[in-house]
């Protein structure tokens, strides 16, 4: 079926909003990457099964990440005129109680997270239904009460792999306004007034570089996609794809017709194979409805969007390394100007944003620019998606207005440190991200307070640190990331991170100098100012910011030659690991991780570690969940 018409769209979203209320008993299970890691397949599988076994009158489908990924893997539950009920921490096994339950009207409370009764889609409003008001309401959940969901507003309710889901929730109806009822320019307007910047780090106006591109005057122009996700930790551009792939092809073809482009590329990493296989079946379903191709609902307007596939490189990330890859050439950034919005892939205007930027694109289009600038704060309106992860309770992804402190990030969404440890510190912004101490965790999240105190927005991935992390050995990890993805044109970078590792281990190792800390501080300098792209320029925020707020912690380094945290080997004489019996649980988690077997026992009783085996290595510490491994 070809849509053409309101009445098409409409008779669309009628059959979508048939599934979303099936009037009759419905199971949905969250398979996103996440959720399959935490055997969401499985699950899924059991429940077909069993479904099927019993000739079960049951709707069961799929869906994506809301999230909260911590508590995966999730399964939303809801019965006819029942509000969704969210389970967390599904086993296999619990699968036939379930389903028997629900079956006999029935649901069993003890891992049901919270309620849905209302949800606003933005584009649609959805009344789920009430009942069950024994079970929190989803807005009591700490987790989710802070946050304000626009780019994950269909995240885990609808089924990312079928657009009449999409539909029923107002998905497209913004594409056939700005195509019906908008010119151009209007649209460009409608994005200007928003405020909206771009999400991938740099927070260019996006209406401003829209403008250009309609602007200038050429045979040819392109739209492209950067889902070229390769920060530590962050994963908000795969869930946004894997849980709601049409947002991203609205908001490419809203962007398209308004700077007069016929050919879109998305650019994602080879890595991400769920994303890429959702995406495309999202842009096979959009052709089929006539959204993607010739004369798009009925219009004049032709746009199609091809996959690229990046090998992984992080520097692709930089818009003009990403053009070099899909040219074909090797992924390395040239000099600017001229920018892509005036002279990009094949020499043709090209306007790249990122993921989060294109899904905020058709709420902007719906909604209006002017609501959309009274979100967050001046110069920095709407939200941002964040990946919070690190030593953080509430690991998973959450979405606050800009201008939110860290604080509300880190201890009311995040509930603070795992088994009660102290946060220390944040690093923000990916690898080239600057380490934020708590003391400053009443910094509003925007691009000129993070950038104010030696940060930068990035794509939005946030570490935590607790009291057991070492801001030298943190700054260490992130420089050997970055000097590993150095692409090595530019001088300042390739040879300017290497010797900044150099000297910065010099420190972890007891054997840095008071010259080698001037030396350090030079370098950082030379490096910011001489490098080619932002990789460079950025990558030494890590060490400026370890050195700046966690002065003691580096002279303690220097001076008493020790590390507080225990995690520079090179500076510790003698260590030695043991288990508390009173904190160990008996789970067999340091047991499995020990690389040579060193720490043995009785599932449920205490562990014991062998002292004459144990290498040292740390691994037992890092994954017990109950901080019961000391280090003396």
């Amino acid at each position: 079926m070809k849509i053409k018409t309101l009445e098409d769209l409409n008779k669309v979203k009628k059959k979508g909003l048939n599934k979303i209320f099936p009037n009759k008993p419905k199971i949905s299970v969250g398979v996103a990457t996440c959720g399959i890691a935490s055997g969401a397949n499985e699950i899924y599988n059991a429940a077909k099964n069993y479904v099927e076994e019993n000739n079960l009158d049951v709707f069961l489908t799929k869906t994506g990440c809301i999230g909260y990924c911590r508590n995966e893997p999730i399964v939303n539950i809801s019965l006819p005129n029942s509000p969704i009920l969210i389970f967390h921490k599904i086993s296999e096994s619990d699968v036939p109680g379930l389903l028997e339950a629900l079956i006999n009207g029935k649901l069993i409370h003890e891992k049901a997270l919270c309620r849905i009764e209302t949800w606003d889609h933005i584009t649609s409003q959805i009344v789920y239904d009430y009942g069950f008001e024994d079970i929190p309401s989803y807005w009591n959940i700490p987790f989710f009460k802070h946050q304000n969901k626009i780019v994950m507003r269909n995240c885990g309710l609808i089924n990312p792999e079928d657009i009449e889901e999409y539909i029923a929730v107002g998905g497209y109806y913004a594409l056939y306004k700005a195509l019906k009822e908008m010119t151009p320019q209007q649209i460009i307007e409608e994005v200007k007034i928003s405020g909206l910047r771009g999400r991938g780090g740099a927070g260019f106006p996006t209406g401003t570089k829209w403008e250009i591109a309609a602007k200038a005057e050429s045979a040819e122009k392109y739209i492209i996609c950067n889902a070229d996700e390769g920060d530590p930790g962050a994963y908000m551009n795969r869930n946004e794809i894997e849980s709601d792939p049409h947002m991203l092809i609205e908001g490419m073809l809203i962007g398209a017709y308004a700077i007069g482009a016929r050919q879109g590329i998305i650019y994602v990493r080879a890595e991400y194979p769920m994303a890429i296989q959702r995406l495309q079946i999202a842009i096979n379903q959009a052709q089929e409805y006539g959204i993607l191709g010739d004369n798009i609902f009925g219009t004049d307007f032709s746009f199609n969007i091809i996959i690229a596939k990046g090998a992984g490189a992080f520097v692709c990330g930089e818009e003009t390394a990403l053009i070099a890859s899909v040219e074909g050439m090797a992924g390395r950034p040239r000099p600017r100007p001229p920018f892509p919005v005036e002279k990009g892939l094949w020499g043709m205007p090209t306007v790249i944003n990122n993921v989060e930027t294109w899904c905020n694109i058709p709420v902007i289009i719906m909604k209006g620019g002017q609501w959309y600038s009274k979100i967050g704060e001046e110069r920095n309106s709407g939200t941002k998606v964040f990946s919070l992860v690190g030593k953080v309770k509430n690991v998973g992804l959450v979405e606050v207005s800009l201008g939110s402190p860290l604080s509300k990030i880190v201890y009311e969404i995040g509930e603070g440190g795992i088994n009660g440890k102290k946060i220390k510190a944040v690093q923000i912004g990916g690898p080239s991200g600057g380490c934020v101490p708590e003391t400053l965790f009443d910094t509003s999240v925007d691009y000129e307070h993070l950038k104010e105190v030696g940060s930068i927005m990035g794509s939005g991935g946030i570490v935590v640190m607790d009291e057991d992390s070492c801001m030298i050995d943190t700054a260490k990890f992130f420089l050997n990331f970055t000097s590993d993805e150095s692409c090595g044109k530019c001088l300042p970078c390739r040879e300017g991170l290497i010797e900044l590792y150099r000297l910065v281990d010099k420190i972890a190792e007891g054997k840095a100098s008071k010259e080698d800390i001037i030396l350090i501080e030079q370098l950082c300098e030379t490096i910011q100012k001489t490098s080619l792209c932002g990789l460079g320029q950025t990558a030494p925020n890590p060490v400026i910011t370890a050195f700046k707020y966690f002065k003691e912690e580096l002279d303690s380094h220097m001076e008493q030659k020790r590390c507080p945290a225990k995690i520079c080997k090179g500076l510790i004489s003698y260590i030695s690991y043991h288990v508390l019996v009173d904190k160990c649980k008996g789970c067999t988690l340091c047991a499995q991780f020990c690389p040579t077997g060193a720490i043995a026992g009785i599932k449920g009783q205490p562990y014991v570690i062998d002292t004459e085996k144990c290498i040292r290595c740390g691994s037992c510490k890092e994954v017990c969940k109950f901080d019961a491994i000391y280090v003396e």
